[in-house]
């Protein structure tokens, strides 16, 4: 995908995002989340965006935590919100393509790297709010969740800090079926996972190599569901019922 579509899908989604807390209300609890409410999960959009914007404008080096929020009454929080994302997105469509600035996954630059991260944190935080809100969720192009499932898979659980491992070595085939080439082999061990690309049509060994389980469903299904947002009964899972589990039980971020 291209910078200037995740930006758009940031854009959209983080007003989507707002006007759901403005409807939930900050008293609302988060489904995914059962230690939050609205105004947690508010907070945490408005902190994370801010953080994006300062690498972006100020092309830090280094990595950093977000800011604390400021100390907002209720009525201030989406207000706040709002004003963050607009930032976010000015940022990102008016910066260089040659940003120079840190980053904590593979990407093919700074600047894709913090539209892309940005846009999939936005809009499975806007899925959070929908669902609160008691809304429908908002579909998602399917390239788009599909990019999302490359970058859960072959970023934030490829770093050490992924728990979804196992004591004997398993596989798990995962494809999205409306997304052309969206399909990988996650190979489970003691270590952290490995994942590698397998479209059907792919060469390679792991192409055709039958896996312990095989979890299909149309993109934006098996990304929510990835990220624990959706029951994955809307899938269909063949094989070991048991590595599906261990991803809900483990995979948190």
């Amino acid at each position: 995908m291209e910078i200037t579509e995740f930006v758009e899908t940031l854009r959209l989604d983080g007003g989507l995002l707002a006007d759901a807390a403005q409807e939930a209300g900050p008293d609302a609890r988060i489904p995914a989340c059962p230690d939050w409410q609205m105004r947690d999960l508010v907070t945490h959009v408005g902190r994370t965006h801010r953080w994006a914007t300062e690498f972006v404008t100020q092309g830090g080096q280094q990595p950093s935590r977000p800011s604390e929020a400021p100390d907002l009454a209720d009525d201030e929080l989406v207000p706040w919100l709002r004003e963050g994302h607009h930032h976010l997105v000015l940022a990102l469509h008016s910066a260089p393509q040659d940003l120079a600035a840190w980053t904590f996954l593979p990407a093919p630059s700074p600047l894709a790297f913090w539209a892309r991260r940005q846009a999939h944190e936005t809009s499975v935080h806007r899925a959070d709010a929908q669902q609160a809100a008691g809304a429908s969720l908002t579909p998602l192009p399917s390239a788009f969740a599909a990019d999302g499932i490359d970058e859960l898979l072959t970023g934030f659980h490829a770093r050490d800090r992924s728990r979804v491992r196992t004591d004997t070595p398993r596989t798990l085939r995962l494809r999205a079926t409306n997304a052309r080439g969206a399909d990988w082999t996650v190979r489970l061990s003691d270590a952290p996972p490995q994942t590698v690309r397998t479209a059907p049509d792919a060469d390679g060994p792991d192409a055709a190599k039958p896996a312990d389980c095989t979890i299909e469903g149309p993109a934006e299904e098996l990304y929510l569901a990835l990220w624990n947002r959706l029951p994955w009964d809307a899938l269909t899972v063949t094989g070991d019922a048991s590595l599906p589990r261990l991803w809900q039980e483990r995979a948190g971020i």
